[in-house]
């Protein structure tokens, strides 16, 4: 693979704005030219500066911490290897402490929509190169909230996977334990697309792992959690972004269900205000321990703060931090998925310089707790407020929802009708997400006639499974269907007749039915109703409902309405 050529460490970056966001290299790195094009061919990316390029200094937002690596971090190698094509390095909260962009040498990154207010951390230099369209996407580190507020605060998509899911092998740690590579891009099919190529087990990262991810869409009406007495710090522009994208989740189908938040907020408060910060110290102890006064404020006193504190201090933090586990493990029985906002307010860079440390705290206020509480997370965007900054909100799930999340990310995100970042340009048309489409190893098509039918009485059966409609179609001409006497709610008969027959083309859905769910669903048929299987117009046998014999004597032959549906009409209208 040719090697970048790119800049010194000491001109990575420069104090002045406009270039304080990412370093180009003189040329894209890319995969050798013999290689067959991979499914992220065409994309371009940028990487955090705290992962390690080859023969490309990593920085760290730190010339004096600058080591230049030999080999690329695994995350690298498997996106080169797809096909995307690095384009350079980006600016960040040095040593990734940080959630505003502004704890840099090399400048302060400003906020893509208004360069007064800040980009949000401490992937701030990714999440403006995204946002302004210099790359499809980019990568960078979340420890804390690092990946999510900047895409919040710029109107992107900050995809925090599981973590484990993508190596970090060849990233510097921030707080190793808890740290993730993040995917910041202007969709979420970009995110994801990027995540199928990136994730994957890697023996060298000792805390990658296999993952058993959720293969199934949340169901059509699902419930989410919200703080029942949300924090925006006095921003009430927020607070209305905020209170109007619940409402549109509610119209996608959701409920919402106020969540006490306080387990959350402590377990969030511990990452910097227990012996947990000492972590943050662990990682770059050798260069702290010699080079103190190399390191900016605030991001010195941060690491000097895991210096005070005993074996002792570290087990009492854990200990508090795993009863504050299963006391926010207990919403998980009443919700699906987590909703709160990215962030609850902008700030201005001043601001920040000037209030360091409280204003930091605020951006982080429904971040810190997911990486420590193992949880997965995507922020998207929700609108554009009428001061012309961007609101986001993150939605939250359980280890291995990843998908479920982009899923319904995804969805909110288009309903939206935002632009992508702040380059103007329509979101495109959705894409599935692919790990959820039904397969054979994951779901048992199943053709309804009659009750089960949409909008009929007993869908609710299939849809509380999380069953999908995948088909709207007809049997194969056939059949003949009946109306039994003496069920509640009515049902029909499906019979097969003989061929030459006098048979005819019966309306019939096909749900795909996930295979855990099959028996609960079965045991709620009851006779004459059977399994069996369903000849479709298309010459198809599927397993569907069918009719005992016997039960179609004194049944009315309700055929020449062509299904269950338009029979049901007739009745109504008579």
């Amino acid at each position: 693979m040719t090697k970048p050529h790119a800049a010194s460490a000491t001109d990575a970056h420069t104090a002045d704005p406009a270039n304080a966001w990412i370093t180009r290299f003189a040329a894209p790195l890319r995969a050798p030219a013999t290689q067959a094009p991979g499914p992220l061919a065409g994309l371009t990316f940028a990487a955090k500066d705290n992962i390690d390029v080859a023969d490309v200094p990593t920085t760290a937002a730190c010339a004096e911490f600058a080591y230049t690596p030999t080999r690329h971090a695994t995350v690298i190698t498997r996106l080169l290897q797809a096909g995307a094509a690095l384009q350079g390095k980006t600016n960040l909260d040095q040593f990734a402490c940080g959630l505003n962009g502004s704890r840099s040498p090399y400048g302060a990154v400003p906020n893509a929509f208004d360069a007064r207010y800040v980009s949000g951390g401490s992937s701030s230099g990714s999440a403006y190169a995204v946002a302004t369209g210099e790359v499809d996407f980019a990568l960078g580190t979340d420890t804390a909230g690092s990946g999510r507020v900047p895409a919040g605060l710029n109107n992107i998509v900050g995809l925090k996977p599981s973590k484990g899911l993508i190596s970090a092998f060849g990233v510097l740690p921030a707080a190793q334990s808890v740290d993730c590579v993040s995917i910041l891009a202007r969709t979420v099919a970009t995110a994801v697309k990027v995540l199928e190529n990136a994730a994957g087990f890697d023996p060298q990262d000792p805390y990658s792992r296999r993952l058993r991810m959720v293969t199934e869409p949340l169901p059509a009406t699902f419930r989410f959690g919200v703080p029942a007495q949300p924090e925006f710090f006095g921003d009430t522009l927020a607070a209305q972004a905020f209170a109007d994208a619940v409402a549109d989740l509610e119209a996608q189908g959701g409920r919402a269900v106020p969540i006490d938040y306080a387990p959350l907020a402590e377990a969030a408060s511990l990452l910097y205000e227990s012996a947990l910060v000492a972590e943050r110290y662990e990682a770059v102890r050798a260069f702290f321990d010699k080079q103190a006064d190399a390191v900016i404020e605030p991001v010195r006193s941060i690491l000097r703060a895991g210096t005070g504190y005993a074996a002792a201090d570290l087990y009492t933090a854990q200990h508090r931090l795993q009863a504050l586990a299963q006391q926010a493990g207990a919403m998980w029985e009443q919700i699906d998925v987590l909703c709160v906002p990215t962030a609850p307010t902008h700030c201005t860079i001043d601001d920040m310089l000037a209030e360091p440390v409280a204003r930091n705290r605020e951006l982080g206020q429904y971040t810190n707790f997911v990486n420590l509480l193992d949880y997965a997370a995507l922020s998207v965007p929700a609108s554009i407020r009428p001061d012309g900054l961007p609101f986001g909100i993150t939605l939250i799930g359980r280890a291995g929802s990843d998908w479920q999340l982009a899923d319904l990310g995804q969805r909110f995100h288009h309903a939206t009708g935002l632009a992508q970042g702040v380059t103007g340009e329509p979101l495109p048309a959705p894409v599935p997400v692919a790990a959820l489409e039904p397969s054979a190893a994951t779901h048992l098509p199943l053709v309804v006639v009659g009750a089960h039918l949409s909008g009929m009485p007993l869908n609710t059966q299939l849809a509380e499974r999380g069953a999908r409609l995948a088909l709207t179609t007809t049997t194969a001409p056939r059949y003949r269907l009946h109306a039994l006497p003496g069920t509640t709610p009515p049902k029909p008969g499906l019979e097969r007749v003989a061929a030459g027959g006098d048979g005819a083309a019966i309306a019939v859905e096909v749900w795909q039915v996930p295979l855990h769910a099959v028996g609960s669903f079965l045991a709620l048929v009851p006779q004459p109703l059977a399994l069996g299987s369903v000849e479709l117009a298309d010459g198809s046998w599927e397993h569907g409902f069918v009719c005992e014999g016997h039960a179609l004597a004194g049944a009315t032959d309700v055929t020449a309405h062509g299904g269950w549906r338009a029979y049901v009409q007739s009745l109504a209208a008579a």
